[in-house]
């Protein structure tokens, strides 16, 4: 056994027998309770999606099922202490990962499962002057025309040579001008 100690808690796949997901994550939370663990191990998920079951008549109802039947989800600090207590809850079957090294969920793998949310915060307004900090523009100075819904994208009209030119960029990759 080979496990690296980490201090960045990280979203790992715990394997359960059929049927025991619920149970797992219930006895894992009520072990980070007791032991006064909750920075080593900071959330327990069973992904479930709803879903509309429609009968032979008019009768429809919404039903939650497991989106991986079997399969738990841990977002924990991997140490010794930590791999010990969830490798060695009733129910549990081991991590995912070859041989008994698990692997963690890559952030892609995170956001696509929609795991964890991200919530992003953003500190300039339509109107606003912003510098672009990453990117073939870094540097250019530009006034945000628009922000996505989603706040992942931000277009803004910057000046390259001579031109206004509007941009679409990512809103990671523009900041604040502070003003002095």
């Amino acid at each position: 056994m080979n496990i690296a100690h980490e201090d960045t808690p990280l979203w790992y796949v715990v394997h359960t027998y059929s049927g025991y997901e619920n149970k797992v994550a219930t006895n894992i939370e009520k072990m980070v309770e007791n032991r006064g663990i909750s920075d080593l191990i900071q959330a327990v998920k069973v992904p479930t999606i709803m879903v509309v079951e429609t009968g032979t008549g008019e009768d429809s109802q919404e039903v939650e099922r497991k989106l991986f039947p079997c399969y738990v989800l841990v977002k924990m600090v991997m140490n010794p202490e930590t791999w010990h207590l969830i490798r060695n809850t009733s129910g549990v079957t081991g991590f995912v990962g070859p041989g008994s090294n698990p692997t963690p969920l890559s952030d892609a793998e995170v956001e696509a499962l929609g795991v964890e949310i991200k919530i992003i915060e953003i500190l300039y307004n339509v109107g606003d002057s912003v510098r672009i900090c990453s990117g073939p523009l870094a540097g250019f100075i530009g006034i945000v025309e628009e922000i996505s819904e989603d706040k992942k994208k931000v277009t803004v009209s910057a000046s390259l040579f001579g031109r206004e030119t509007k941009v679409e960029l990512d809103t990671t990759q523009v900041e604040t001008i502070d003003e002095e």
